[in-house]
């Protein structure tokens, strides 16, 4: 299959939970610059940068890979690591802090402290949650910011946290633009103070501080280890991690010890002691794992001491962890796979490229053949073999050294650190916990006082007495209904003046109401004739007066209709006054009897008398409000909303 083909493209994957990713863009962005002026000038703000983080990434240890920075491949294209778009001149990394969280706070202060060094650069940080920083302030962030708003809305600008408002970018901005608004000095993109400090208390005191993430512990290990631990530090990282991922198949390379429990020759190796310096989740993470001494391997004897026994037991996991470590990247890089090359094959999959196909079989290996051509013939290939060679063509370079055991003899090692921490954890857990439950009611306490703040200014513009009228349960109901819904829910009228309202016919709306309700205004009830409350007593009626026309033709059919519907209503009236459904509903007195008599009582004619709308809507929210006893519930709630104020209950039914 030719190489320039692409018939297994590789996928967008989801960032990985433990990986850091950030980008320094020089401000204001170079533009217009030839392609080898614009790569010197990140040449040389790239060695400016590392410059001033030599001193402190020289002698600190990372939890898995350390802070870098690099070029893109091509400053003036698209860069995909980040997710920056052409012409976006940048410098970016991606840190992998594994189990370690401090190092991924402790790189977001590295950066912090860059740009406040060289005040003409902006960054940016994110990880698989996204501008993760918004997160931790989430308690001082404007209502308007979420996830969908924050892309390219969040900067570190001389050492501070900058947002960019939607009054400046309505719609999510472009980069470019973005950057443009950060370093313009006449627009205000500074996060307010509560969210400066919300970010300052979790990287106070950084990077200074990191040290304190470190544990160093005397272990007694073969000689190659010793001897590569001396060179780099940070392989320890690396043998870690072999330990701790550890499968079937490469603690087999555990139980041989080829590398570093044997000499040249398959001579036997020196033991000795040496200190090891490590993060405080590696230490972790040696100390909780059960692993068993390969058969071979030297380990001292019980009436030696526990202490003698603990440093052997721990340099036992940490040569182990070397020796899979080594010689699983040795046989990765020599095929080149790697993970990078297991999720390109899990891709395959799911496109379904061996779909009917037996693992094994002709035309599955012939497909795998080709996909496997295609793999090393592209850049994921080439750059996977360097990362995964790396420690290893180290250690061998290491290793060539000539060295022996007699080289760490008379060494005066520093102590091993204290290691309660691992077992009296509980005490900065309830630290953590009250912080944050502190800032919980921080934001309460504001939240309370806001909403404080805006009863008084209500109450104090309102210019009508607080008694409590059943009118205005009615009044703010229609008002309910006037105003504007959608989707999203409806809008609850806060001031019954108010007259913004929906294109609609409001008459028209409360007249078909009327009808259908059988409900008649008190204006239409004092003029209305015997035989026109006969023909609207029920409250099934329908009122077609407006789709009256003088056409003959059409007023039989009106008539035959209103005969229907007069036929239909009084058939369906007698049904109804069969059941006790006329008891559950407050009716209007009918002006024909007398008014002491009960008003939802039928007429002597055995109709029903018309529906009080009003009455019926009060004698509802009343009822619910009074079984509520005072607590919160529908009833309240909508009434507090429409600003309707009712009494407290006293326990009896309105």
């Amino acid at each position: 299959m030719a190489a320039a083909s692409n018939p297994f493209p590789f996928p967008r994957r989801r960032p990985p939970d433990d990986t850091l990713f950030y980008a320094i863009y020089p401000l204001p962005l170079p533009a217009g610059l030839p392609a080898a002026a614009l790569h010197a000038s990140l040449q040389s703000l790239h060695l400016s940068l590392l410059s001033h983080l030599a001193p402190f990434l020289s002698t600190h240890l990372f939890h898995r890979d350390p802070f870098t920075l690099s070029l893109p491949s091509d400053p003036s294209g698209p860069c995909a690591p980040c997710a920056s778009p052409p012409a976006a001149p940048h410098l970016h990394g991606a840190l992998r802090f594994g189990d370690s969280l401090p190092d991924e706070w402790l790189a977001v202060s590295l950066l912090f402290a860059l740009t406040r060094a060289f005040p003409g650069v902006a960054a940016r940080a994110w990880d698989s949650d996204g501008d993760f920083l918004l997160i931790e302030a989430a308690f001082a962030l404007p209502r308007w910011l979420d996830p969908d708003t924050a892309p390219n809305r969040v900067f570190i600008f001389r050492g501070e946290l900058h947002i960019l408002p939607p009054s400046l970018f309505p719609a999510t901005p472009s980069l470019h633009a973005a950057l443009a608004a950060v370093h313009d000095e006449s627009v205000d993109t500074r996060a307010s103070d509560a969210v400066q400090a919300a970010i300052q208390r979790r990287i106070a005191g950084m990077p200074e501080r990191a040290a304190e993430n470190l544990h160093t512990a005397r272990v007694t290990v073969p000689a190659p280890v010793a001897k590569v631990l001396r060179e780099e530090p940070c392989l320890i990282a690396r043998a870690v991690e072999g330990l701790y991922d550890r499968d079937i198949d490469t603690m087999k390379h555990a139980a041989r010890m080829d590398r570093f429990l044997k000499g040249p020759g398959g001579e036997g190796i020196g033991m000795v002691r040496t200190s090891v310096r490590m993060t405080k989740a590696m230490y972790g993470q040696l100390m909780q794992q059960s692993f068993q001494a390969p058969r071979g391997y030297p380990m001292p004897r019980s009436e030696e001491g526990p202490d003698k026994w603990m440093e052997a037991e721990l340099g036992m996991k940490i040569a182990c962890g070397f020796e899979m470590m080594y010689q699983e990247r040795r046989h990765e890089a020599e095929e080149g796979k790697g993970s990078t090359w297991e999720v390109y094959k899990k891709s395959l999959e799911a496109t379904g490229c061996f779909e009917g196909l037996l693992p094994g079989s002709k035309e599955y290996k012939r497909i795998m053949e080709n996909a496997m051509q295609y793999y090393k013939s592209s850049s994921s290939f080439s750059r996977t073999r360097e990362m995964l060679s790396a420690p290893v063509r180290r250690i061998d370079e290491i290793l060539a050294m000539p060295y022996s055991a007699e080289d760490f003899q008379g060494i005066n090692l520093p102590p091993s650190d204290d290691d309660s921490w691992l077992r009296n954890g509980e005490d900065e857990l309830n630290a953590e916990l009250q912080e944050r439950q502190k800032e919980m009611e921080e934001y309460a306490a504001v939240k309370k006082n806001r909403k404080s703040q805006k009863q008084n200014v209500s109450s104090s513009s309102s210019s009508q007495p607080s008694e409590f009228n059943l009118g205005e349960i009615t009044d703010s109901m229609q008002e309910f209904v006037r105003k504007m819904s959608s989707f999203e829910g409806a809008e609850v009228p806060t001031n019954r003046e108010d007259t913004e309202t929906v294109d609609l016919d409001v008459n028209l709306f409360f007249k078909a109401m009327e009808s259908v309700l059988g409900r008649a205004s008190q204006e239409e009830a004092g003029n209305d004739t015997e035989a026109d409350r006969k023909s609207s007593s029920s409250d099934m009626d329908f009122d077609d007066s407006d789709f009256e026309n003088d056409s003959t033709e059409e007023a039989g059919e009106k008539d035959m209709d209103d005969s229907f519907m007069e036929s239909y209503s009084d058939a369906l009236n007698e049904e109804l006054s069969k059941t006790t459904i006329e008891e559950t509903f407050s009716r209007a007195q009918h002006p024909s009897t007398n008014s002491e008599g009960p008003s939802n009582a039928a007429d002597s004619d055995g109709e029903m008398a018309p529906v009080d709308v009003n009455l019926n809507l009060v004698e509802s929210f009343l009822n619910s409000y009074s079984s509520q006893q005072g607590l919160p519930g529908p009833a309240s709630n909508l009434l507090g909303l429409m600003g309707v104020k009712v009494p407290p209950p006293d326990g009896k039914k309105p």
